[in-house]
This record gives structure tokens, sequence and C-alpha cells, in this order.
């Protein structure tokens, strides 16, 4: 029986919410089918790497972990999204928010007050915004594209982090290991035992997750419920309507990369001020990167976000569990997510299409 494509006269409303739920079962299927051709037990692999990582508390919590900078940043990329200016380099404005918060945290190093931490966190979102601020100027000025502009930053503030750790900020009592000194306390965020939560006893989870917490309805009442945010919908999905409503172009291009420069700026603060401690040459985690995947995995809306960058949170956990208990290559999480991927992209040709049967050849 031949099958073919067939436009929908509308987009489907279902399909946009079916569309990302099957991209995952079939992610699913296909990665039991992986395990198997690896000579797993398909079943214990699933296990191991859905199940065993958020088994107790301290798993919970190193999901957490990973999920708020990935929500964080994936919810300032999709107000760019919704207005089709593409930052594909969060990564890069990641990376030069730590930097900013590390500058502080160096010259303020055992002098700080309780003041440092709040600047901290200001800096990287300023720090981010202005990384981003360079593509949107030559997106403005010179229509140049923001998807290589952002994309070749991302090389560059790596580069600058690698001259930072390497030079003139590395700890000299570091035995020449490319790190900043260890952060003082003033500029780290507290972790949650620290305050009392019991449960939290003994985890790394610490109060920047309270960041990702009041930017999630943030950005929802922005995306939803603000005439901004309808100017930045409209001149997305109809821009001749927009410029002849009197929405500037130019204004919706600085407004999209700034916010979402500064999301990620907040995330890179997260992380050096978190989890890390200090900046150094390691540190690649490459949120910004799957932070495109859990914007399109959560149709851009804030709540989708929450649950798409928990799952993705959990296939990095799942990568790191499959090392240590099935002796199998952590990059098995980014096949996971290269799946994910093409499985929603292939399925969201359904939203403006159906399947129908071809006509039988005369």
């Amino acid at each position: 029986m031949r099958l073919r494509l067939v436009p929908r006269a509308q987009p489907s409303r279902a399909m946009l919410f079916v569309a990302p739920l099957l991209a995952v079962a079939l992610t699913l299927m296909v990665g039991l089918a992986v395990f198997a051709w690896l000579g797993q037990n398909p079943v214990r692999a699933f296990r191991v790497f859905f199940i065993d990582p958020v088994s107790d508390m301290n798993g919970v919590s190193e999901l957490l972990l990973k999920a708020s900078p990935l929500c964080l940043i994936a919810l300032g990329l999709a107000i760019g999204f919704r207005a089709s200016i593409w930052n594909i380099g969060a990564e890069g404005q990641m990376y030069m928010g730590g930097i900013f918060a590390t500058g502080l945290a160096i010259a303020f190093h055992e002098k700080g007050g309780p003041w440092l931490l709040p600047a901290m966190i200001l800096a990287g979102a300023l720090g981010g915004a202005l990384w981003a601020s360079i593509a949107a100027a030559l997106r403005a000025q010179f229509h140049a594209n923001e998807i290589l502009v952002t994309l070749m930053l991302t090389y560059v503030a790596d580069l600058v982090v690698k001259y930072l750790v390497f030079g003139p900020w590395q700890d000299p009592q570091g035995n020449n290991f490319p790190i900043t000194v260890q952060f003082s306390d003033n500029a780290l965020f507290p972790l949650l035992a620290s305050w009392g939560w019991e449960r939290f006893e003994g985890t790394r989870i610490n109060a920047s997750i309270f960041i990702t917490l009041a930017a999630i309805p943030l950005a929802w009442l922005f995306m939803e419920r603000s005439f901004l945010g309808f100017q930045l919908q409209v001149t997305g999905l109809a821009p001749a309507a927009a410029r002849y409503a009197g929405f500037g172009e130019k204004r919706m291009v600085w407004l999209a990369l700034l916010i979402s420069g500064a999301a990620a700026g907040l995330a890179g603060v997260s992380e050096v001020a978190g989890p890390i401690g200090q900046l150094n040459d390691r540190w690649q985690p490459l949120y910004g990167f799957t932070a495109i995947i859990v914007a399109a995995l959560g149709r851009l809306h804030a709540l989708g976000i929450v649950l798409a960058s928990l799952l993705m949170a959990l296939l990095y956990l799942g990568g790191e569990a499959v090392q240590i208990a099935l002796q199998l290559p952590k990059a098995l999480s980014q096949v996971f997510q290269g799946l994910l991927l093409m499985f929603l992209l292939g399925c969201d040709v359904l939203v403006n299409y159906r399947v129908a049967r071809a006509p039988a050849a005369a």
C-alpha cells in the first residue's frame, strides 16, 4: 500500500501537542533497540537509564540541578523563536555570563559581603545580554544571519574562557591547572540543606533553582499576556502584518536577543557560583545547544519547556548511569538527544500534513 502526505487545510492543533509525545515514544522504542544491539538486556538498561538515576533524593536533586539551567536558557530562546529570531549561540552567552560573574568573584575574593552574589547575578545577566547584543546589532543594522553569528560567537566565548583560566585568572596555588580560585562563601549560592531542608542533606542542590522558578511564571506572563510578547509572536507568524501594524522589526530583534542572552547568562552564573564554584577550561555542559531541543519539544510554551527540561536532564543523568553500571559510553545520552530531535522534526510534519493512501497507478 502506497502512502503520501497531503497538506492540511489548517494546521492540526491536536498533532501540535501529540507530536512531542509521539517523538518521545519513538525515541524510547529505538533506544531499547540500541541497548539490545549493544548486547544489553533492554529492560535492565531501560531501568538503569531512566529509573535508577532518580530513585533517591540525591538523584532527584541532580535532576533539578541539570534541569534548572536548561529550563532557564530554553525560556529565553523560546521568546526569540516565537518571533523567528534564531539564537543558536546560547552556549556562548552562558559562558560570558559565567565570565562576568567570575570577574566579580575574583575581584572581591574574601572581601565581599552579602551583596556580592546578587551583584554576580546581575553581572551574569548583563554579560550574556552584551554578548547577544553583538548578533542583535549585526542583524538589525546589516541584516546578518543571527544563526551564524550567534553560533560562531560561541567558539569565541569558549576561547575567552580558556585565555582567562590559562592566563590572568589562573589560580596561583592551583599547581598550574587551568582553574580560577575557588569562590568564597559570599560568591556561592547556598545549599538548600544549609537552610534546614533536611531532605536535601548531602546533595548539591542550591538556591540557584529559585532563579528558574521565578523565571517560569515571568516568561509565561511575558509570552502569553504581555503586549510585547504579542508583538514578538505576530512578528514571527506574519511579518507583513507586523510591519503594517507598526511593530518595529529592529526593536523585536534587539528585545528577543537581549532577553535570551540574559537568560543564558543567568544560567552561567548558576553554574559557576553553584555546583562548580569556580571557572575552569572543562566547563562545557552544552546546555545552550540542548536547550534548543528543550524549547522545540516544549512547543515554546513555559509549561512544556519545564517538562522537556526535566526529560532532557534525565537523559544527561542516564548517560552517566549506564557508563557506571553497564560500562557503556556516556555519549549514549547524546544519541538519545539526537534521536529525540530527529523524531520531533519528523513528527512535526504531521502538524501541517496528513498521511493518506496514494491513488493506484493507472
